[in-house]
């Protein structure tokens, strides 16, 4: 039963360890996307000899971009926090599947001590046979 949630532990672990790798993946997605669009709005530019209206469409569009961006950084903070809660998950995990770890190499040594005693045992009985016979 111990080895049973053992193995329960490491599979959990696992499980939250491919979660916190998709996770940080979005979150370098977000990074990649937040750099484009901070290129972009350096970059955006109007004809030399354009009119007013150009430079009021270049000014909606680099506000639309800086929204874009405002919404991708409050993304990127809300899946930090959710790798932090799963690398706390992580943790607590780890210190379960250790403590199951612990008791089952606790009950492998009382099995291996009985074993070594069974033997003990049959060595003498084997031992004080031979010597009632002789």
């Amino acid at each position: 039963m111990i080895e049973k949630l053992y193995n329960l532990k490491k599979s959990q672990i696992e499980q939250k360890l491919i979660e916190k790798a998709s996770l940080q993946q979005e979150i370098y997605q977000i990074d990649e996307s937040v750099e484009k669009f901070t290129q972009d709005i350096n970059t955006a530019t109007v004809q030399k000899l354009g009119s007013i209206s150009d430079f009021m469409v270049l000014s909606m569009h680099k506000n639309s971009i800086r929204y874009e961006i405002t919404k991708l950084i409050k993304r990127k903070n809300e899946l930090l926090k959710k790798v932090e809660a799963l690398f706390l998950e992580i943790i607590e995990l780890q210190k379960e599947s250790e403590q199951y770890k612990y008791i089952l190499e606790e009950e492998k040594e009382e099995r291996r001590k009985a074993k070594m005693h069974d033997e003990m045992l049959q060595n003498e009985e084997f031992i004080q046979s031979s010597y009632i016979r002789g």
